[in-house]
């Protein structure tokens, strides 16, 4: 976060603002504990909304103006933001950067925040999944075709990747795996705790015992209960950032877009999945989905796979 001390003397607004601006900065990483890139996605958003503030007033920006926002300032604000090039995401973020610091300062008796709250977010654009084929599924969860050249680290990613294509688990998901799970080879189906610390049971494939075996039998250290399954090669829990790396580098070598990260492999379980027969309702258990509507989007992607091979193969297409 932009922590120059001279900075905000460059900003058009009183001291009085800038103060209360800064608390809320500060309240927000250190309560609230909001990551260094939202944090400085908040400070930019509400610095561009000062800077706005006073030319459209012309005047310094103070706690009087932000008291008397209305509804038609903030919607000139995203206007102008619009202008300038920035996307439905983007002023989404924007907006939620300025009504979290106006409900500061409404909490604080400063402002007033109805004009922010009643204010609709720009609806964003649908964004579909983007799948692996099976084929390059296959390839990534392949042995002979992963990078690693350490045994024990190859086999390693070899059984998370598995994990997430053969399971439909999350990343977080799979690397929070007590050291003694899948231990029982017998076992059809294995309890994975997720999003809102809700529990799911996931039905196991016999290659998803066949590439954690692997790992274990490789891996130098205790695989012990209550312990993290999945280790670093110093032996701490292993950081999600380390497999994101190996996948940036297994796609460049296997020639796959760069939509092809972890998460891809459980867009691909589900899309596959569905492809295949399966029902959205099971789909959205399996997933781990609150709301079956979540779950709906891979039949847009598995509809444009049918229309994708329609036009390439049909005659009249």
């Amino acid at each position: 976060m932009n922590n120059n001390p001279n900075s905000a003397l460059l900003l058009p607004a009183s001291p009085k603002l800038l103060a209360h601006r800064s608390a809320w900065l500060k309240k927000l990483g250190q309560e609230r504990r909001l990551s260094e890139h939202t944090l400085d996605a908040y400070e930019r958003d509400t610095r561009q909304f000062l800077f706005f503030l006073s030319e459209y007033f012309g005047d310094t920006a103070d706690l009087k103006s932000l008291a008397n926002l209305k509804p038609m300032d903030l919607r000139a604000f995203l206007t102008r933001r619009r202008q300038n090039g920035a996307g439905a995401r983007t002023l989404g973020r924007g907006l939620a950067g300025v009504r979290s610091f106006l409900r500061y300062l409404e909490n604080a008796g400063l402002a007033n925040a109805t004009a922010a709250s009643a204010m609709r977010a720009p609806r964003q654009p649908k964004s579909l999944p983007k799948p692996l084929t099976a084929t390059d599924a296959l390839r990534v969860v392949s042995d002979s075709d992963q990078l690693i050249e350490e045994p024990w680290v190859r086999a390693r990613n070899i059984a998370i990747l598995t994990l997430l294509y053969g399971c439909g688990l999350r990343l977080g998901e799979a690397l929070s795996l007590d050291g003694m799970a899948l231990r029982d080879e017998n076992a059809k189906s294995i309890a994975i705790t997720g999003k809102g610390n809700k529990t799911r049971t996931v039905p196991l494939l016999p290659v998803v015992f066949k590439a954690v075996n692997a790992y274990r039998r490789l891996c130098p250290y205790d695989l012990h209960q209550g312990a993290p399954m999945f280790r670093g090669v110093r032996g701490g829990a292993l950081q999600p950032a380390v497999l994101q790396r190996d996948m940036r580098r297994l796609r460049g070598a296997l020639g796959l877009p760069d939509s092809a990260t972890p998460h891809a492999l459980r867009h691909s379980f589900a899309t596959h999945l569905l492809a295949s027969g399966g029902d959205l309702r099971t789909i959205q258990e399996l997933l781990g989905h609150a709301s079956l509507s979540t779950t709906q989007v891979y039949t847009g992607v598995d509809t444009k796979h049918l229309l994708d091979a329609y036009r390439s193969a049909h005659p009249r297409a």
